[in-house]
């Protein structure tokens, strides 16, 4: 997958899930490191202790660590961790954890990463509350990177652009269609002609 990214993208994130946070299991830090891309790429850590594995991810060449808030007692310290290491910081916030919890680590964070779905499983239902929760943390924070993941498809991603979001991630509804490139090139255009949107984002 990674090598129909560098066609069409010059970004992307890779989910690593520990079937502990979550239910599932994905790649791990080697396998990512093993694909030798080219491109700027950056993990989304669905993993129950993200501290234990950053000095993985960055010799690994990760640029940016995305890791749960409700996985971390201390998120500071995994903020501070992570930025020591030369990486950018970026904070996931499941469905159910209100926008204001990333509000007192703005100052250190990239970016605020808003789950759309319940994590853990690939094509999973999308949630439309999120939605009214990024449109609202858009206002109080119009200058903060924000992300969304997790149930983009053609029908809804219009309406995901017009809440301001920064980033879309797109997994399912790129690599489960038969010319994926073409899929990522319309889901882009569908976000610009609602918003001017331009992603510069896929996700695997």
């Amino acid at each position: 997958m990674a090598r129909q990214v560098e066609t069409f993208s010059r970004r992307v994130q890779f989910d690593v899930m520990d079937g502990e946070f979550v239910p599932s299991r994905s790649v791990t830090c080697r396998q990512i490191a093993a694909l030798k891309t080219g491109l700027t790429w950056e993990a989304h850590l669905m993993v129950r202790k993200p501290e234990d594995c950053l000095d993985a991810f960055h010799d690994a060449g990760a640029a940016k660590i995305v890791f749960h808030y409700e996985a971390c007692p201390s998120p500071e310290d995994t903020i501070r961790r992570i930025k020591d290491l030369g990486m950018k910081a970026g904070l996931a916030i499941n469905p159910e954890t209100p926008g204001a919890a990333a509000n007192r680590f703005l100052q250190e964070l990239e970016s605020v990463l808003f789950l759309s779905v319940n994590p853990g499983y690939y094509g999973s239902k999308f949630i439309p509350g999120v939605l009214d929760k990024i449109a609202s943390f858009r206002r109080d924070n119009p200058d903060v990177e924000i992300g969304i993941d997790g149930g983009i498809k053609l029908d809804n991603v219009a309406a995901i652009a017009r809440t301001g979001v920064n980033v879309i991630y797109v997994g399912s509804a790129v690599f489960l269609q038969p010319d994926p490139a073409a899929a990522y090139r319309r889901l882009v255009r569908l976000a610009a002609d609602a918003t001017g949107f331009r992603s510069e984002s896929s996700q695997i």
